[in-house]
């Protein structure tokens, strides 16, 4: 059964919109032009930043991070960020008793700015908190040590197949594909990213649902019939919320 439910950040709470119109505005160029670049190179399955550097080949991207923050123009967040889901589902988790963990590749001020928001979590944590990156093994170590329970009785949220789906299925967690920002949408229906999840979720209230399920069927069941280790379910319809 589910003890701790282990949330990804960035297009699984957050929205990565101003994140990237930010960066739009530092270089000079359309919105719309980083919006497409990053999805040429999240087709590509490469890493997001590299979008940047199509732009610019040059570019030290840490530097330029620097270089904005210096100038008052570095990360921010505010409630508008959020999805809409975000605080009635996990507010209903810690409610239901169940540990969240929000956990994601961001920044250590990133991490500042999600726990000045004061999420309905029980713990917030970046990668730039924790000195170690996702898809590491070693991030899903502290995950697991901060979660305080057996990895099969820990649910893994994301929507990135390399950096959530498969890292966090190899440390023993089960594992919820969000299909949600173009990641989860992109590789919503591949064949390993299907053979490796436990459930397709389109809205973290699903997630609230599932959990449900399960604690009503004694942890032999969820939402839909799909049991757990089940394989392959998709929880709600491809709209999402």
């Amino acid at each position: 059964m589910t003890q701790t439910i282990v949330f990804d950040v960035g297009e699984t709470l957050t929205k990565d919109d101003r994140y990237w119109a930010s960066w739009a505005d530092w270089l000079g160029v359309p919105r719309h032009t980083v919006s497409a670049l990053v999805g040429v190179v999240v087709s590509q399955g490469r890493d997001a930043t590299d979008a940047l550097r199509l732009l610019n080949p040059d570019m030290d991207v840490a530097s330029a991070y620097r270089a904005r923050e210096s100038a008052g123009r570095g990360e921010y967040l505010d409630e508008s960020d959020l999805y809409p889901d975000v605080r009635p589902a996990l507010g209903a988790l810690q409610k239901a008793g169940k540990r969240i963990i929000v956990a994601g590749n961001q920044t250590a001020r990133a991490g500042e700015l999600l726990r000045e928001l004061d999420l309905p979590a029980d713990l917030v944590a970046t990668s730039g908190d924790w000195g170690v990156a996702k898809p590491d093994p070693s991030f899903f170590d502290r995950v697991l040590e901060a979660a305080g329970c057996a990895p099969d009785e820990v649910l893994y949220v994301g929507d990135h197949p390399v950096n959530d789906v498969f890292p966090a299925k190899a440390a023993g967690m089960r594992v919820a594909h969000l299909r949600r920002g173009p990641w989860g949408q992109l590789w919503a229906d591949d064949p390993e990213v299907a053979a490796a999840a436990d459930w397709s979720v389109d809205s973290l209230t699903r997630v609230v649902a599932l959990v449900a399920g399960e604690d009503t069927a004694g942890g032999d069941g969820a939402e839909s019939g799909d049991g757990v280790g089940s394989g392959w379910g998709v929880i709600g319809g491809a709209g999402g919320e």
